[in-house]
């Protein structure tokens, strides 16, 4: 358990395991918590850092922030990350929120990245049905504002995500168990619903390098939003797609074969130009 200081935030990271350095980008929770097993299974290979993301959880946030950046912050916190264990490329694995911070590390500092490995990636940008979901989400937003997190988060849930994503995520969502439970969804809810998935990428650079990219789809998602724009992502930019089991939740209900699908992503020879 350590922190790194970078501009503007404090970062509280943890690392596991030797070998070629694999960071963790966390989801809407945007700490490490739920991502300790996935951890624990790729650090027989790979260092492993995991990291609350600025603003959640225990990684403090010094200063004005520049929010109308935020994401652009998100992508340079991984740079930092990766010149902080100054082990040359790293793959870049991401779930949810933390697949867009992702790609937008891959598209700003690509020399930086070996491989970008997105798991259901809202990216509502790169397909046709996007901006209703987009819609949406301001939508729910309103609705937090009217009557709080806690409906609106099972609202937000119910329209989003399949059942058995549901049933995981009420599992480790407890308040009681996690104090800083609150405090993320209300951060989530101002800084992240709305803009997040409503980010427009660099398409031209991630396409230039989606040889580094691997996105993953979990099949209990299908028909799901974030299934549908992963994978019009894949065809927007010519990445690799990849089904696997479980939904979007596969970091607690799969970890072992989700960490298998990004120890193979990461052990695939990049293709010579």
């Amino acid at each position: 358990m350590s922190e790194l200081n970078v501009p503007g935030a404090k970062l509280y990271y943890e690392t596991y395991g030797q070998g070629p350095p694999v960071i963790v980008v966390p989801a809407s929770s945007g700490a490490v918590d739920t991502y300790r097993p996935m951890a624990q299974d790729l650090a027989a290979d790979f260092t492993v850092v995991i990291f609350d993301r600025r603003g959640f959880s225990r990684s403090h946030l010094l200063g004005a922030q520049d929010y109308e950046h935020r994401m652009e912050r998100d992508a340079d916190d991984v740079r930092c990350l990766i010149d902080h264990l100054d082990a040359g490329p790293a793959v870049v694995f991401g779930n949810s929120s933390g697949a867009l911070v992702s790609l937008a590390a891959l598209t700003r500092h690509p020399e930086a990245i070996a491989t970008v490995v997105a798991h259901e990636a809202p990216v509502m940008t790169a397909w046709p049905g996007g901006q209703a979901w987009i819609d949406r989400f301001h939508a729910l937003y309103d609705m937090y504002r009217r009557v709080g997190p806690h409906p609106t988060v099972s609202q937000f849930q119910r329209q989003t995500f399949a059942d058995s994503d549901i049933a995981t995520m009420a599992a480790v969502m407890n308040p009681a168990k996690d104090p800083y439970v609150v405090g993320n969804a209300n951060y989530w809810f101002e800084r992240e619903l709305r803009q997040y998935p409503a980010y427009v990428f660099d398409y031209d650079t991630l396409t230039e390098h989606a040889r580094k990219l691997v996105l993953l789809n979990g099949v209990e998602s299908r028909g799901y939003a974030c299934y549908e724009a992963t994978a019009a992502l894949g065809t927007r930019v010519g990445a690799r797609v990849i089904e696997m089991v479980g939904g979007h939740t596969a970091h607690l209900a799969v970890a072992f074969e989700l960490a298998r699908a990004v120890k193979d992503a990461a052990s695939v020879e990049e293709p010579q130009p």
